[in-house]
Order: structure tokens, then C-alpha cells, then sequence
């Protein structure tokens, strides 16, 4: 460790600790002098200036709580002695200029990709099952397990193998010792060699609750159907529920009014039998796959790359390594002329401001505060407050206040102007920096960004976080190199170098783009990929942070 602590912003009033730090140690930081008179965990701040009950604490340069109490100059800031308290936030006319990376290292690159004849370009090929209802989610995991063993997209064989070794050593009286625990992977060969997988949109909704919950189900499932990614979808409807066939339609329609990909729609009131229901829609699904095996990948330009960003398992290095590396990602992919989708609204709670004033429209940021406005007046009408957005594991690794995170998490997206506001399940249509209105939920927030287009999540995390996304290639970044070899089968790509400086944001966010060019072109497969980390959650507005 070639430092022991970090000042992230010149006007803040608290340090982080880099390595673990013991009371009475005396730390020298630009030439001043502090005593601590606590233990400091790494990840963890301690104050660098005495400050009386109700003084402000600053991080990022930015307020992220008031003292609850009098704090002595080397204290750790903890829940006990700080409260969440952030600026308020108005529309002001500002003259903001953006100094772009240098992109000389990318601007002739391309990706191999699959081009759509709507001119997008998707990053993988997937066909995709879509229940309408929730009544047809044991219909599609039949479906699954059929077609995922046969067809070679299965991950569970391994563990299949080794449980019939468990029951195979029970049966005889062996040891279990005497049993492999790494139990070997049995590769199929795919029959389709431009599929990338086939993925299944299980879900609890589609009847019941209220009839807007379906209504905007209908709207995502619709959007998900669309994606660049997809190349072709079956659909599966009981019949009788609240999501109508005929919605989801009109919705598509909506959606991209030239809509061209293969479709089956199958409605099992109006099936004979449930084996017929399913077999009908794997023969026609397998004729599907046949005819979009027929799309192989081609070159791109980077401007053709939509990437969305999200942190989840944050810790106290989130807003130190990872997400400023991937923000510097973030301002590459916008300078080359692509998209960029940052979420989560409640964990911009506190950088307000200053996205607003990056905000190229005025109607736009009236739209972000209109949405911000709404959400927090909902979740407040629920009995919570964004302040509560904080976990257990975020503030056990130093992310003491939702102002706090929510400046480390801000700093995915980059310093690019803010081009667009989308709320959740509009799709992003300008090149650029995009604010996507989304809970701050690891999978509400990447389900909602794949909705607006993502075709790469760039997913940092400090704690470990095995998720991903149906249909958008989720990348796993790590804050630190002790994540990284800890969870090293869910981990694509170590920013812990940062904390140990030994590479640079810049550097480290070149590394990342890198990576992302490789995914986008099917050279490497990300962990959650792999693992197929298939994770699908609608939001039901205003009850989630």
C-alpha cells in the first residue's frame, strides 16, 4: 500500500482510510497532522477538524450529513455522531463546459456485433420467453429445462453430477470425503452457433395488485422484446389475466411501430392441453432459433454501444476505484459518440445539482426534478425516506449516509453532459450521458436500464454481488483486490490496482472500455454470463429504493 489514506475532493472535511488505521496512530496528510482517537477500518473516514452538533461533514465537495453531536478533530465518522443531510436542488440556466478524454486510443476500433435492421447493434444474439402472467412461470421452467439441457445452454450439469455422487456414496456407505468437490463441467456443442443463449422472463405480475402494475409490465416486457439483443421471442398468456395479449401488442407496436423479429404468442385457455401448449411452443421456438442462426456477428463502430452503470454490494472504496474508473469508461464511450445510462435515482440523492446543471436541456432537468420530486414524495407516502437507501453491509464498509453513497455512486456516469431523462421503461435515443429513472435495487435498477437499451452493464461492487440480466451482458467491476480473489467466479475485473496505486482512474477506465469492446464481440464472456445470473425484476412504482 504506497498510501495510507485519501482526501477524494480539496473542500472535504473527512479522510478515508486506505488500510486499517489504529488509535493513537498520527497520520501527516499535506502537511498537516492528525491524531486518531479511535480505530479506523479501511474504507472507513475520520474527521479532519473538530465540529460542533449540527456542523456539516463534506465528501466529493459535495454536503452528505450534519454532527448529530460534538466530534473531535481523528474521530471515525459512524450513524452515531453523522445524519444524512444533502443540499436542496432547483433548475438554474448554467454555461457548463465538458473537457472530453482523449480518444485517439479507440476512435478507429469497432466491435463484432449483430447488426438489427432498425440499425442498431446488439452485443449478443438471445431468443427470449415471455409469460404475460405469472401463472406461466412453471410452464417456462419446463420449457427451459428441456430446451437449455438439449440445446447446450445449461450451467446446472455439474451439480447435477455431483449430487448423483452424493446419492451414489449414500447408497454404498462410502465417505463423502471420497468425493470430488470440484465436480467438472460437461460441455455440450451448441447446434446454434450465433445463439447465445435462450432466456426466460419469469415474473410475479401480469394479475392482481393494480391494473397500472400491468400496464407498465406490459410496457417493459414490450421493451425487452425490442432490445437489440433479442433476435426473437415466444410468448406464453393464460388468458384470463390482467396483462391482455393484446396490450403487450399494442405496446411492441409502440414501441418500434417496425417491429421484424420472429414472435410466436401462445395462450393456453385456448390450447388443448398443456402438452400441447409447450410442445407446439418448443417446435416453433426451435424453428425460431434456426432462422436467427442465420445472423452472424459484424464489425461496428463504438458509437453503436449503449453500456449502462450500476454499483450494488457498494463499500467505501465504490466511490474511490470502480466507480470513477468507470465513469472515466463512461466519458470514453460519450466522447466516441455512444450511449450511456445511469440510474438509480435515490442514490443521486444529495448530487442533484450538480447533474442539473450539467443538463443540456432545460426541459430535461426540469423532467429529472419532476421525477425526483415524485419518487421521493412516494417513497415518503410509504413511511421511508431516500436517507434509508443505505444497507447494513454499505454502512458496516464505511457508506454511512445515502449523501454519501449516493456521490460515490453518481461518479459512474462521468462528468459528460446529461443529454436526456428517461423514466423507466422509455428508451434512450440520444447519444450521450442518460438519466434512467430506476430504484437504486441491483436488479429493479439493471432490469430497468436494459428497458431503455443497455446492451453492456458495467456493475461495480466492494462487498460481491451474483447478479446480472437476462439479455444485457452484465460486467462485475471490483472496488478492491481482495474481492477479486475472494469471489474470483463472479469478479471480470479488478480495480483494487487504484487503491493500491499502481494505475491510475484514467488507465484503469481504459482497461474497462477495453474489456467492454471484447464482451460486445463475444471474445470474452462475463462471469454473471457464464454462471447464466438471469436476474428479472419489474418495479412497482414507489415502493422500492
Amino acid at each position: 500500500m504506497k498510501h495510507k489514506v485519501l482526501k477524494v475532493h480539496p473542500t472535504d472535511n473527512v479522510i478515508v482510510a486506505l488500510s486499517n488505521l489504529s488509535k493513537g496512530e498520527t497520520i501527516s496528510f499535506e502537511g498537516s497532522e492528525y491524531v486518531l482517537q479511535e480505530d479506523i477500518p479501511a474504507k472507513h473516514k475520520f474527521f479532519i477538524e473538530d465540529l460542533s452538533a449540527g456542523g456539516e461533514v463534506t465528501m466529493y465537495g459535495v454536503l452528505v450529513g450534519k454532527a448529530q453531536l460534538p466530534i473531535t478533530k481523528g474521530s471515525r465518522m459512524t450513524t452515531e455522531n453523522i445524519k444524512h443531510a444533502a443540499e436542496k436542488y432547483a433548475y438554474r440556466k448554467t454555461d457548463f463546459h465538458w473537457q472530453a478524454p482523449d480518444i485517439s486510443k479507440f476512435k478507429d476500433k469497432t466491435f463484432n456485433g449483430y447488426h438489427r435492421n432498425d440499425g442498431r447493434v446488439g452485443t449478443a444474439n438471445y431468443w427470449l420467453f415471455i409469460p404475460t402472467v405469472f401463472c406461466e412461470n412453471r410452464n417456462l421452467d419446463v420449457i427451459r429445462e428441456a430446451m437449455h439441457n438439449e440445446l447446450g445452454y445449461a450451467v446446472t450439469d455439474k451439480y447435477k453430477q455431483y449430487t448423483h455422487q452424493l446419492v451414489n456414496a449414500y447408497k454404498s456407505g462410502e465417505g463423502f470425503e471420497t468425493i470430488d468437490l470440484s465436480p467438472s463441467a460437461n460441455i455440450q456443442n451448441r447446434p446454434f452457433k450465433n445463439v447465445d443463449g435462450i432466456k426466460f422472463l419469469n415474473h410475479q405480475g401480469g394479475c392482481g395488485g393494480i391494473r397500472q402494475d400491468a400496464a407498465v409490465l406490459s410496457k417493459l416486457l414490450a421493451a425487452y422484446a425490442d432490445h437489440p439483443n433479442v433476435g426473437g421471442v415466444t410468448v406464453l398468456s393464460l388468458g384470463c389475466q390482467n396483462l391482455q395479449v393484446q396490450d403487450f401488442k399494442d405496446d411492441l407496436k409502440k414501441q418500434n411501430p417496425n417491429f421484424d423479429k420472429p414472435i410466436f404468442i401462445f395462450e393456453q385457455q385456448q390450447s388443448q392441453s398443456e402438452e400441447q401448449l409447450i410442445t407446439e411452443a418448443i417446435k416453433q421456438t426451435f424453428e425460431g432459433l434456426i432462422e436467427i442462426n442465420k445472423l452472424e456477428r459484424q464489425p461496428a463502430s463504438l458509437d453503436k454501444l449503449c453500456i449502462g452503470v450500476k454499483c450494488g454490494g457498494s463499500d467505501g472504496f465504490s466511490g474511490i476505484s470502480a466507480n470513477p474508473s468507470v465513469g472515466y469508461c463512461s466519458d470514453l464511450v460519450v466522447a466516441l459518440g455512444g450511449k450511456i445510462l445511469l440510474a438509480e435515482f435515490p442514490e443521486l440523492c444529495g448530487v442533484e445539482q450538480e447533474l442539473i446543471d450539467r443538463t443540456v436541456e432545460e426541459s430535461a432537468a426540469k423532467k429529472f426534478i419532476q421525477l425526483m420530486g415524485r419518487y421521493d414524495e412516494m417513497v415518503t407516502n410509504a413511511g421511508s425516506s431516500f436517507s434509508m437507501n443505505p444497507s447494513p453491509g454499505n454502512i458496516k464498509d464505511g457508506l454511512i449516509t445515502d449523501a454519501i453513497k449516493s456521490a460515490g455512486a453518481a461518479k459512474k456516469g462521468g462528468t459528460s453532459p446529461v443529454v436526456d431523462v428517461l423514466d423507466y421503461t422509455e428508451t434512450a435515443t440520444k447519444a450521450g450521458l442518460n438519466l434512467v429513472c430506476t430504484p437504486g435495487n441491483d436488479v429493479e435498477a439493471t432490469t430497468g436500464k436494459a428497458a431503455s437499451g443497455a446492451t453492456l452493464i458495467l456493475f461495480t461492487t466492494g462487498l460481491g454481488t451474483p447478479t446480472g440480466n437476462p439479455v444485457c451482458p452484465t460486467i462485475k467491476v471490483s472496488t478492491n483486490s481482495n474481492l477479486t480473489k475472494r469471489m474470483n467466479d463472479i469478479i471480470d475485473i479488478d480495480c483494487g490496482p487504484v487503491i493500491e496505486g499502481d494505475k491510475t482512474i484514467e488507465q484503469m477506465g481504459e482497461a474497462i472500455l477495453e474489456y467492454c469492446i471484447k464482451a460486445a464481440s463475444g471474445e470474452v464472456i462475463p462471469k454473471a454470463v457464464q454462471l447464466n445470473q438471469d436476474d428479472f425484476i419489474p418495479w412497482k412504482r414507489g415502493v422500492s429504493l
